[in-house]
Parts: C-alpha cells; sequence; structure tokens
C-alpha cells in the first residue's frame, strides 16, 4: 500500500488488470492485440489522469448503474407482492381470478361499440402524425452493437490521447465533482475537414465507455412546421437524460452541427449581417437544452409541486425540503466542418467548451493507416515491403483516412479487372490517377496536335526536372482525362508543411513551361494553357496579396467586406497595383523557363518522343529518358521538318541545325 501526492491511499488491489513496469507506470492489459480498458486505481489523479481507459464498472458510471439495477429489482418486487396480495385476497374471499368477470356491456353494445370504434380509429390517425413529428430523431446504439474501437481509430495520435482523457472523466464524474470539486466536460466539438474521422472516433468512444451512443443528423431536428424543430431538439436531450439515469451515463453525437447551430444574425447563419435564414430560435433552444442536463424528470417534478402544495400548509420551522435535481452523466459531442460559422455561445464554457481539430494525418499517421487497412485487404507479397509501403504514404499526401481506404478498395477493383485476387502497386497507381484525375478518355488526335500535346506536357515536366526544388516526377501522359488533354504529376520528394519564394517562382515556371514550349517549338500557343494559367496567377495573387513575396507587405487577405466576401485572387486583381504586380511576376516566370527550354532543348524533344511512342511514361521512365538525354547532350541533334499547318514555325536554332548537318 502506497500513498498517492493527494494524500489518497494507492490500493495493490485495486489495480487488477494491470502491471507496473520498472519506472512505476502502469500499462493496458492486451488481449489478441487489442489493448482492454485498465482497473480504476484508488487516487482521483490516478483515475482522471490516466493514459488507458479505465473500466465502467470500477468507476462512477458503474456504481450508478448499479444503484438504479438494484431500484428497478426493488420496485419489481413492490409490484409483484402488490399483485401477489391481491391474488390471494380473491382466492380466500372466494372471488374469481378473472379481473373482467362480471363486465357486461349489454345487449345494446353492438349499436353503438362500432360508432366509437370508429371515432378512436380517427382521432388516432389524426393526432399520430402531429405526435411522431415532436419524437426525437436520434438512432440509439448499445455498447455491444458498436464494432469500432479505439484500437480500430489510426492516425490520430494526439487526439487519442485527449479523448482516452475525455472519456476518463466521463467515466469518474463523481470522483471529479465531489472529490475535486471540479464541474466535468458536457460538450465537445470535433472539427475538421470531411473524412478525418470525426464519427469513427465518437463511436469509438462510445464502446469503450459502454454506455449508450445516441447519433442524430442535425438536419433531422429539421421540420416544415413552425416550432417543430425545437420540439425535436428538446425531444433528443429528454432521451439523453432518461437513458443517462438508466445506464449511469449516455453519449449523444450530433452530425452536422452547423446545420441547426449556425451563427445568428448572419445570412445562412454564417456572419453577422442584418439578414437571418430563421435559425434564431433553433440556436437558442439548442443553448438552453446544453445548460439544462439537470432538469428533473416529469416523476420528481410533479413530487416537487406536491411537496410545494404541503409546504403551503406548514410553518417555516416544518417545511419538506425538496430532492436537489440528480447529475445526468451526459457527454455531448458534435461534429462539424464549419466550426467558423457556429454562433459564439454555443462555444462558452459549459457548453461545447472543448474543441479538438481533426487535422489530415502526417506521413506517419498515413503508414498507420495503410498498414491497418492493408492488414484487412487482399494484396500481393509486394506490398508488404517497408520501402513500398512508405512510398505509399509519401504519395497520399493530403489524403483523409477515407480517402486512403477509398483508393485500396478502388485497387482492389482494378485488380479484380486485370484477372487478380489482391492488388499490386500497379493497380494503387491506375487507382491514383482515376480518383484524382479521372479515367482514361482516348482520342485520336492529328499528328500535329498530338505532337503539340507532347511538346507541351515535356516542356512542364523538364522544368520540374531542372526546377531545383526537389520535385519528382510522377506520372507523363498525353491521354485525355476529363479536361485534360495531357497531364504531368510532380510531388515533393519530401513530406512539406511551408513554401520558400523560390518554391513558388519554380512553381510558376513549370506552370508556364508549357505555354513557353509550345511557342518555342511551334511558334504560337494553343488554348492548352488556360488551365496552366488559372493555377499560375492563383500562386501569384498570393504571393503578391497574401504572402508579401512581390515588394509589398500589404495583405489583402486582412480586407473586410461584409456580405460580399470575395477570395485573396479575386481582392488582388481588382487592385491595379495588385494586378501590374501579379502581372509582372507571372511574365517574368516565361521569360525565364522559356529561355531554360531553350538551352535544353534536347531535354524537352526526348520527352516528346517517347510519349509519342508511348503515350504515358510512368515514374523512373521519365527520368530514364531524362537522363539518356542529358548522356548524348553533346551528340548530334536531327533536324525535323515543321509540318505545313504551321507557317510561322520556328526553325531549329542554327548551332543545332549546323550540329545536325555536321552529324
Amino acid at each position: 500500500m502506497a500513498y498517492c501526492p493527494n494524500g489518497a491511499v494507492w490500493n495493490a488491489s485495486a489495480t487488477i488488470g494491470r502491471r507496473v513496469d520498472g519506472q512505476g507506470s502502469a500499462k493496458a492489459r492486451q488481449r489478441d492485440g487489442h489493448e482492454l480498458p485498465v482497473a480504476a486505481p484508488s487516487g482521483a489523479s490516478a483515475i482522471l489522469g490516466g493514459a488507458s481507459v479505465l473500466r465502467a464498472a470500477d468507476l462512477d458510471v458503474g456504481r450508478a448503474r448499479e444503484r438504479r439495477r438494484q431500484r428497478r429489482l426493488a420496485r419489481l418486487a413492490m409490484v409483484l407482492w402488490v399483485a401477489t396480495l391481491a391474488v390471494w385476497w380473491r382466492v380466500l374471499s372466494g372471488g374469481s381470478l378473472n379481473p373482467l368477470d362480471g363486465l357486461s356491456l349489454g345487449p345494446e353494445a353492438m349499436l353503438w361499440l362500432p360508432a366509437v370504434l370508429l371515432i378512436l380509429v380517427i382521432g388516432v390517425v389524426m393526432l399520430l402524425p402531429m405526435v411522431g413529428q415532436g419524437r426525437s430523431p436520434h438512432l440509439l446504439y448499445r455498447p455491444e452493437q458498436i464494432d469500432v474501437g479505439l484500437d480500430d481509430v489510426k492516425g490520430l495520435g494526439p487526439l487519442r490521447d485527449e479523448v482516452v482523457k475525455t472519456l476518463n472523466l466521463f467515466l469518474g464524474y463523481a470522483t471529479f465533482r465531489d472529490r475535486l470539486g471540479g464541474n466535468p466536460r458536457r460538450g465537445i466539438l470535433f472539427e475538421g475537414k470531411p473524412g478525418t474521422g470525426k464519427t469513427h472516433m465518437a463511436k469509438a468512444m462510445a464502446r469503450h465507455a459502454g454506455v449508450p451512443f445516441l447519433f442524430v443528423s442535425a438536419t433531422s431536428f429539421q421540420s416544415m412546421w413552425y416550432g417543430m424543430t425545437a420540439r425535436k431538439i428538446r425531444a433528443y436531450f429528454k432521451a439523453l437524460r432518461k437513458v443517462a439515469s438508466q445506464e449511469g451515463g449516455a453519449i449523444g453525437f450530433i452530425e452536422e452541427i452547423d446545420a441547426i447551430g449556425g451563427r445568428r444574425g448572419g445570412l445562412e447563419g454564417g456572419g453577422d449581417g442584418p439578414v437571418s435564414p430563421g435559425t434564431g430560435g433553433t440556436v437558442n433552444e439548442l443553448l438552453v437544452q446544453l445548460q439544462s442536463f439537470d432538469t428533473p424528470p416529469f416523476g420528481e417534478r410533479t413530487a416537487g409541486r406536491l411537496i410545494e402544495w404541503v409546504n403551503g400548509w406548514l410553518p417555516a420551522h416544518a417545511q419538506v425540503s425538496k430532492r436537489p435535481p440528480r447529475y445526468n452523466n451526459i457527454l455531448v459531442i458534435a461534429a462539424t466542418n464549419r466550426a467558423d460559422g457556429l454562433d459564439p455561445a454555443l462555444l462558452r464554457p459549459g457548453r461545447f467548451d472543448r474543441r479538438l481539430y481533426f487535422d489530415l494525418p502526417n506521413a506517419v499517421g498515413r503508414r498507420e493507416l495503410i498498414d491497418y487497412f492493408l492488414a484487412g485487404k487482399s494484396h500481393d507479397r509486394e506490398l508488404d515491403d517497408d520501402t513500398m509501403r512508405a512510398e505509399l504514404a509519401h504519395l497520399t499526401f493530403g489524403y483523409t483516412p477515407v480517402m486512403i481506404e477509398h483508393l485500396l478498395d478502388e485497387s482492389l477493383i482494378w485488380a479484380l479487372r486485370a484477372g487478380r485476387d489482391g492488388m499490386r502497386w500497379v493497380d494503387i497507381s491506375q487507382a491514383k490517377l482515376s480518383e484524382e484525375i479521372g479515367l482514361k478518355q482516348p482520342v485520336a488526335y492529328t499528328p500535329l496536335e498530338k505532337e503539340m500535346v507532347a511538346t507541351h506536357e515535356a516542356g512542364h515536366a523538364v522544368a520540374a526536372y531542372l526546377s531545383g526544388v526537389g520535385r519528382r516526377l510522377e506520372v507523363l501522359s498525353i491521354v485525355k482525362r476529363k479536361d485534360a488533354l495531357g497531364l504531368l504529376a510532380h510531388n515533393d520528394t519530401e513530406e512539406r508543411w511551408t513554401r520558400t519564394r523560390t518554391e513558388l517562382l519554380a512553381f510558376l515556371r513549370i506552370a508556364c513551361a508549357g505555354m513557353a514550349a509550345e511557342e518555342l517549338w511551334f511558334g504560337e500557343s494553343t488554348t492548352g494553357p488556360g488551365g496552366d494559367l488559372v493555377s499560375a496567377t492563383g500562386i501569384a495573387a498570393q504571393m503578391v496579396g497574401a504572402l508579401g513575396m512581390a515588394d509589398s507587405l500589404v495583405s489583402f487577405v486582412a480586407m473586410e467586406e461584409g456580405l460580399n466576401q470575395r477570395n485573396v485572387v479575386a481582392k488582388v486583381l481588382s487592385d491595379p497595383d495588385g494586378r501590374a504586380r501579379t502581372d509582372r511576376l507571372l511574365k517574368e516566370a516565361k521569360m525565364a523557363v522559356k529561355e531554360q527550354l531553350d538551352l535544353h532543348r534536347p531535354l524537352v524533344e526526348a520527352l516528346r518522343d517517347a510519349l509519342l511512342d508511348r503515350e504515358e511514361l510512368i515514374g523512373d521512365e521519365i527520368l530514364e529518358v531524362l537522363r539518356q538525354a542529358e548522356a548524348v547532350l553533346a551528340g548530334p541533334v536531327p533536324v525535323r521538318n515543321a509540318p505545313s499547318l504551321l507557317a510561322n514555325r520556328p526553325a531549329p536554332p542554327r548551332e543545332l541545325a549546323d550540329r545536325g548537318r555536321d552529324g
């Protein structure tokens, strides 16, 4: 037996299922590779501050559930006792045990009974829809019905630790309130991009907490009848209180809470302007319910009114005291990807006072997700290689957990199309291309058009290869996908979270390289660079108006425009000076890359010819062509004849033509 820092006694017998290592840290039990909840130590700090989820049966939730079970058994015994006395009384008095014995409706019942039944049916048909409109739209899941645990939550390490501590506070609510004098958390807001695991985490919390999980979509509260939305919200929180009183606790989850919790007084619930979509009453009801968890049930309210009536006849010194409201152990979790549009009153302490942001997983998190998903999906042995899995984690930068799982599912579909029972790396590559860019839509190019597209994409690839900012060439293609006649897919050689001015200028040169290549080889540009100019203009406008990289530190993002909000590109281009700076950056990038491509014509032509032959190059195939072209850069360069349709097509540079004749 030892003593905790807070003075509580640590009882070794209370640590069943835990073992202490050489440093004294408690470790959770393991069963079949899954972490199990551990028994609760006796110290309050150990209960509430542990790194593992504790067992509900050992904490306040389990004790409250046991008290509720005993009261339920006592009520059942009382009912059975009264029924038994009634039966024995009828037996001893010689009466019939049939409670309907002696009941007679008379000979005229066939005349009036059908009319009464018809009226009752009509009344039920008319009232039933109105009664159903006000019911809570939630779905209740028991812990054993949820197949997701905290062990299935991957790629969210820091959030998982915070969730475990919140669960321990939830399970030990009475200890936190009575022994430490704190107020347990009543609401948590999960915010983040779609598919980052918000609902997944909430279900795992309910499974490990061992309490019912009441799921509801915020849109299901909405109704065409005035006042019915607020009534549904009240019904939902009433159901939460009822379940919590019966089970010792309950977790409520409101999906997409921005549908009913938008900022009051703003356009579509998202601003502070004078226009309101009419959600103010809904938000008000939600705010009231979040502060009314301890509203007593109907029975206690009736008993309280009776006590008040009795106290009205009693003197002050003989007043009957009312029972204080019972604490309902409820944890409400809300999820949204538009947290900035929520009403500020929802985020104050006492409501959703804890905000957890679900960010995109980093490289380590993506690797965890890939290992977890591949463990349950059929795949070739080549995907078990650590290097290949690390490469896949790198290629999925910016992916959410849902996107990674969907990518592997699509890879299985590609494998089935190829007649294989398991996915391979080539299937993942095809699935990634089809998901990000689209399916192949081969078209019949004219010879000149095919050469133009190949030259355009080769210019992009050479500019990226020579950029000097660590670009990795992944796919180079002239096969039509969606609106793109060709594409270059390139990525960072290492995971990056910030960009330098040098990198952004390199991105501008890569974007302008297609147009520059067309002008160098064909004398004029086509409509192909239109999409490139869109992305290049966006980058240049960000450099001018948001990043301070164009001889000005003024940020256009700081501009407040009321209801007519514009993005930073629109703000910069609407300003004459900002537009001039943006145009100057684009023209300088085009001039620089045009000069660069002119000095490395053999590289562009080598990639162009490879694309004309194979139409698509992937990964090392691109680098192989470029390295072979660099190896023979000093060799003779053949002179290509210009098609007759391009009258303005420039001739090759004189030094290249001379080298071609000398060869």
